[in-house]
Parts: C-alpha cells; sequence; structure tokens
C-alpha cells in the first residue's frame, strides 16, 4: 500500500501554511512499515505547482487553501490512474476494499452525499446529488480526460466560494456515483460506518450551535463528541506526535 501525502506551502496573506516535514513523512513511513514492509508513506510538495495556480478568490474563506490541493491530483504522474482520496480527518474503521475495488469505468468520481449540503446544493430538480469531497474514489485517467480537474482549478481562481473545491467538483463534474453513507459519516457513528468524517455539525442543545471536533483532540472527542471508540488508535496517536 502507498499513502501519498500532498502538500505545499501556501501564502494567503496573513496566514502562512507549511508543508509537511521530510522527518514527519518519515516517522509515519516508519509505522506503516511496522505492519508490511512493502507499504509506503510518500510526500508530494506541490508549492511551485500551487503558486503558478493560486486560487487566489479562495484563499481567505472560513476553510484552510490547503482543501484546494487535491484539485491537483491530475496533475501528478506518481498517483495512480486510480486512488482513494482522504482528507485528514477522516478515521478508516472497517476494512474498505469492496469501496476500492469498485469499477470506475466512464466515471470520474465516487463520493457521499454531504450531509447538510445536500439539502441546499443539489443540481438536479429529481435527486439529491451534493456530495462531500473529503472521501473521494476518484477515476484520474477519466478526470485528465474531461478535464475537471483543470476546470475546477480556474474556477477557484475566479469565483469566491463558500466551500471552494467541494463546490467546483459538484458542479463541474459530470459523471459521478453516490455510495451509501457509512463510506462517509459526517454525523455520528453507526455499527457498520467504514469512513467516519470529522467534519462541522449543528447542535440544538443547549443552545443552537455548531460544533466542529477534529480526531487529534483527543480530550474534546472524549468530552464533548462523548466518543471511545477510537481510544486505542488516539492513544497510539498521542505517543506518536511526541516523536514528530
Amino acid at each position: 500500500m502507498k499513502i501519498f501525502i500532498v502538500t505545499a506551502f501556501i501564502d494567503a496573506g496573513d496566514k502562512k501554511y507549511y508543508p509537511l516535514s521530510n522527518q514527519d513523512v518519515g516517522v509515519l513511513d516508519t509505522l506503516v512499515k511496522q505492519h508490511n514492509s512493502d507499504n509506503q508513506v510518500l510526500k508530494i510538495d506541490i508549492t511551485d505547482m500551487f503558486a503558478a495556480q493560486v486560487p487566489q478568490n479562495n484563499l481567505t474563506t472560513v476553510f484552510t487553501p490547503g482543501c484546494m490541493l487535491r484539485l491537483f491530483a491530475d496533475e501528478l504522474p506518481e498517483l495512480p490512474n486510480k486512488i482513494l482520496y482522504l482528507d485528514t480527518d477522516v478515521i478508516c474503521r472497517k476494512d474498505f476494499s469492496l469501496f476500492y475495488a469498485q469499477a470506475l469505468k466512464d466515471t470520474e468520481l465516487v463520493g457521499v452525499l454531504d450531509h447538510y449540503g445536500k439539502w441546499f446544493f443539489h443540481h438536479s430538480a429529481s435527486k439529491l446529488d451534493y456530495i462531500n469531497s473529503g472521501v473521494m474514489l476518484l477515476n484520474l485517467d477519466m478526470i485528465r480526460k474531461t478535464q475537471l480537474f483543470v476546470r475546477c482549478r480556474q474556477l477557484c481562481q475566479s469565483k469566491k466560494m463558500f466551500m471552494p473545491d467541494q463546490s467546483a467538483i459538484n458542479k463541474l463534474a459530470t459523471t459521478k456515483k453516490i455510495m451509501p453513507r457509512r463510506f462517509n459519516e459526517q454525523r455520528r457513528l453507526h455499527k457498520n460506518t467504514v469512513f467516519q468524517h470529522f467534519t462541522t455539525s449543528f447542535r440544538i442543545f443547549p443552545w443552537i450551535h455548531t460544533l466542529t471536533v477534529k480526531p487529534w483532540e483527543v480530550e474534546r472527542v472524549h468530552k464533548q463528541l462523548k466518543l471511545h471508540e477510537y481510544d486505542d488508535i488516539l492513544a497510539q496517536y498521542s505517543q506518536l506526535i511526541g516523536k514528530m
């Protein structure tokens, strides 16, 4: 198994974002090799590529501009034609081989409906079709042919959007397949959840508010989400960050 980390230095004016260090990548590579010596963690720094196509109108949204790095996947020859993309706030809970193994003929990407966005941003009058971009199975060969990501990058350069990369993908993708929510669970854990995505959610009690808790915020995962499903890997994570 190969895990690719796409990273970059991004100058967003008041904020600057720095790429993951080689040292951190080395720690992760050593970790995955403990399970299988053929496993690899590979870093792809696209600082120059990003600087040449800066999504200027979307550098200062409420979302980190790093979310738009996924839109450069078609420009990276290191990546295989079929790749599973995961946001950094996604935890894999069950075997995802059936999700990955599905055929992608005539399909640019596979995803799951966005928990909230599906009600507000769908493009079809007859069905819900607005996907969440945090978990996607990508057919890079077809994406290169349709120039989907090229057009997405251009749109992010020219038009300011609330969720820039996700909005662009949903607006411009012509062939996508929608899978059940267990492959990108954005609300609460279920018995059949394969990928749990720690997104922002709305809460009613004791008042209407939003709640954002990321999986690396271990204490908040326990106290605010009341979630102990991942205590074993969170304990490993707490030990790991001491080495990075």
